[in-house]
């Protein structure tokens, strides 16, 4: 089907958790079929999550991500934040900003004095395995919750130096309660914040047996440590000069800190309504919430033309 005439963005990116997965972690139908209606009109859906890409695979499922777009060989998919951009039809890895090993082994041994146990994110397809686990420390609730639901390979090393393949890593993690996280967090902020991406929010957590779904829990924080080129908004646009792209016919959609970059660069920033207040207030306009379908409302009016 030829794009609307009247349609103002040829991309948009697309946060998960808190965006396009209700409050209870799953994709609204109205939420589905807006996707495929965008993609049937030309508008171009690309997923950006800070999951990894076989974290996000039931939901790549349940929205056709795998398709390319029309024209397209590839179906690019931004992971980890915005630290790998992989291609969602193959598993392949199209691009990805590693982080340099010495900033990787300065944050373990800053884990290791606070006896925490960091998690060390890989490029699947290049070291095999998706995280390295340094037992500095326990492993916390949220994280066995997480490597439980998740179809994710782990592997253990009592130091960093026993990493096989150091230069496969994406990103430095922890997942805790907040209690727990809080004096972690600050001491990262402090020591690595210039020569580091560092964020600190909201995770996705759950019973054991509540399966994949998941929601968000502000009992539970994440804290996640990139290369300092590393945001969703650096991924999009490395995919638009790609495919030719400009920013003005660029939106995006998401709620939380890690989606803040690629709101304010994109042309059209919108925000969630349940939104934490920074996305808020750098976003152009707000959508209904993840609970009212927000989604399905932001794209439906992008088809329309009236965003």
């Amino acid at each position: 089907m030829p794009a609307s005439r009247t349609r103002n963005f040829d991309l948009l990116a697309l946060d998960l958790d808190g965006t396009l997965l209700n409050p209870q972690g799953h994709v609204s139908a109205a939420n589905r079929q807006a996707i495929a209606r965008a993609r049937r009109e030309g508008l171009e859906v690309v997923v950006c999550t800070g999951r990894g890409l076989i974290e996000s695979e039931h939901i790549i499922e349940v929205i056709d991500a795998r398709r390319p777009a029309e024209g397209r060989s590839e179906a690019p998919i931004v992971c980890a934040g915005g630290a790998m951009v992989c291609d969602a039809a193959t598993g392949a890895t199209l691009h990805r900003w590693q982080m340099d090993r010495s900033l990787v082994r300065r944050l373990c041994d800053l884990f290791a004095e606070f006896r925490r146990a960091p998690l060390l994110l890989k490029d699947r397809a290049a070291a095999g395995f998706d995280y390295l686990v340094i037992n500095s420390g326990p492993i916390e609730y949220p994280t066995q919750w997480w490597f439980s639901v998740m179809n994710v390979e782990v592997k253990f090393a009592d130091s960093v130096e026993e990493d096989p393949h150091p230069e496969h890593t994406v990103r430095v993690g922890f997942a805790a309660t907040t209690d727990i996280m809080r004096e972690l967090a600050a001491s990262v902020h402090e020591r690595f914040g210039r020569e580091a991406v560092t964020q600190h929010f909201a995770a996705v957590s759950g019973a054991i047996d509540s399966g994949k779904a998941g929601a968000k829990d502000d009992t539970i924080h994440l804290l996640e440590v990139f290369d300092p080129q590393v945001s969703k908004w650096t991924a999009i646009r490395h995919l638009a000069v790609q495919h030719d792209i400009d920013r003005s016919r660029i939106a995006s959609i998401g709620d939380e800190v890690n989606d803040l970059a690629m709101i304010q660069g994109a042309a059209l920033g919108i925000a969630m309504g349940n939104a934490i207040p920074a996305i808020r207030e750098a976003a152009d306009i707000i959508a209904p919430s993840n609970a009212e379908d927000g989604v399905a409302f932001a794209i439906d009016r992008i088809l329309a033309g009236d965003w």
